[in-house]
């Protein structure tokens, strides 16, 4: 908006002649008489070249003798926009529309103005009493949707926009954030539905082509999302944001070396930050190249030595590559930074069952099942280290919470069953493991490894149909 607005006057249709105009008025210091018409032309002049305080002195010139013309009032508003005077500028739009109350142009103008000073409530008014007048106005239609969006009114702001594209089916910036909003509201189909109407009428829109390329992707789209972010791209082959996003989109088809390739580009570009550094890392470690890993996780602390994840993801590979120590270490850097992840709590545990530290072990999984109470491997590693441990009593516990929560798990019946052995119930195991074999008739070779002093029962071993 803030359109300057001076017709072109036919008697100064000559540059040569407006040139001569300007620098007259100049050398005179504004002192020679010039009617309003010159004055207009004159402070269009500076308008257009950007020299807004001059325009400004123009404009005064012709209010000194018209104080009340409206229009020179809105030029003024708008030249002090320009100039960053906002309160200036709604007093000149304020007696503007004293004298012209009815000019919905003006009531836009001052309204983008009140959006400028943060002042909502009062854009909101205005709009709607410029919509009152000109309930078509497309400039009113989108800059109330504007508005709208920022104040998260995005129901109402999705209606100006709409009213806006039935006045001007070919507003690009209207089918643009159209596109935002639906993709603010979930509405994920329609999103991209209007980012192709805004690129069908602006295809070199980079903007677009990338905020589509989300869109795909969070609908599982990745292929169609990689070739959004191709055609933004293309558009801008420095668009590292695009370079990102398309390394995700890559990485979710399995793609895993191109992936690599978008986030080193993202790297060369902006020279890296800790969340790029660290999905080339994870891409590496689903390639199993785990020492190129290791480096960009690294790379990952140095930036943030705060990045839980990227301490999870060293402890990680070095587990992997059998560094249980090292890799125990960077788990508890981990948990320091986020107690609350049970992955961490989990390749905690599981790193001190390795390295024989039992007792450790079971703190650190009474931790992991405290925080995912849901996990049945979880519960059903717990219950394996406490029967380890000789503590069969909370083992036996542990299994009873795994088949309350999974009442077919012929494994954890099993498991059960040894437990019991152990604690001299017998009979209680040997019912266990009949539930386990009637549940998965499989498990007959488990309940050999399990429970090998009572398979020495023929009697026993005949009864489980051993």
């Amino acid at each position: 908006m803030f359109d300057f607005g001076f017709d072109d006057h036919e008697d100064l249709t000559d540059s040569g002649r407006l040139q001569e105009l300007v620098e007259s008025y100049e050398q005179s210091a504004g002192d020679a008489y010039l009617d309003s018409d010159m004055l207009e032309d004159i402070a269009t002049f500076y308008f257009e070249h950007g020299r807004f305080d001059s325009a400004l002195g123009a404009i005064d010139r012709i209010l000194k003798t018209h104080p009340f013309s409206s229009d020179a009032w809105v030029r003024r508003g708008v030249l002090l926009n320009n100039l960053a005077r906002h309160e200036e500028a709604l007093h000149a739009y304020g007696r503007a529309l004293e004298l012209n109350p009815t000019d919905a142009e003006t009531l836009i103008n001052q309204a983008i103005t009140f959006d400028t000073l943060d002042r909502p409530e009062e854009a909101v008014a205005a709009y709607e009493k410029a919509l009152e007048i000109d309930g078509r106005n497309e400039d009113a239609l989108f800059n109330f949707g504007v508005t709208l969006e920022r104040r998260q009114r995005l129901p109402e702001a999705i209606v100006a926009f709409e009213q806006c594209v039935e006045v001007e089916r070919e507003h690009p910036e209207a089918w643009y954030e159209l596109g935002f909003c639906y993709d603010r509201l979930g509405e994920n189909s329609r999103s991209v539905e209007c980012y192709d109407r805004h690129i069908d009428i602006d295809p070199y829109s980079q903007d677009a082509w990338y905020n589509r390329g989300i869109v795909l992707n969070r609908m599982g789209s990745h292929g169609e999302a990689v070739k959004s972010y191709d055609m933004a791209l293309a558009i801008n082959e420095e668009f590292a944001s695009a370079h990102y996003n398309r390394g995700n989109a890559l990485a979710n088809l399995g793609e895993l070396q191109p992936a690599v390739n978008s986030y080193l580009r993202v790297i060369d570009i902006e020279g890296g930050d800790a969340a790029t550094f660290y999905n080339v890392a994870l891409a590496f470690e689903e390639l199993g190249q785990l020492e190129s890993a290791m480096t960009y996780f690294k790379r990952a602390v140095d930036v943030d030595d705060k990045y839980a994840e990227a301490w999870y993801g060293l402890g990680c590979c070095e587990d992997a590559l059998g560094r249980s120590v090292d890799a125990l270490t960077h788990f508890m850097r981990a948990i320091e930074l986020n107690p609350r992840v049970p992955d961490f709590w989990y390749a905690r545990a599981d790193c001190e069952y390795n390295l024989g530290r039992v007792e450790e072990a079971i703190v650190s999984y009474q931790m992991l099942v405290r925080l995912d109470g849901g996990n049945r491997e979880a519960l059903l590693d717990y219950a394996e280290t406490l029967f380890q441990a000789g503590r069969y009593q909370d083992a036996l516990e542990a299994y009873r919470r795994v088949l309350k929560l999974e009442p077919d798990c012929a494994g954890a019946y099993v498991q059960q069953a040894k437990t019991l052995l152990a604690m001299g119930r017998t009979d209680d195991s040997l019912r266990s493991l009949k539930l386990a074999i009637l549940i998965d008739p499989a498990q007959r070779a488990q309940v050999s490894a399990a429970c090998p002093d009572l398979m020495r029962d023929n009697k026993i071993r005949r009864q489980l149909g051993l």
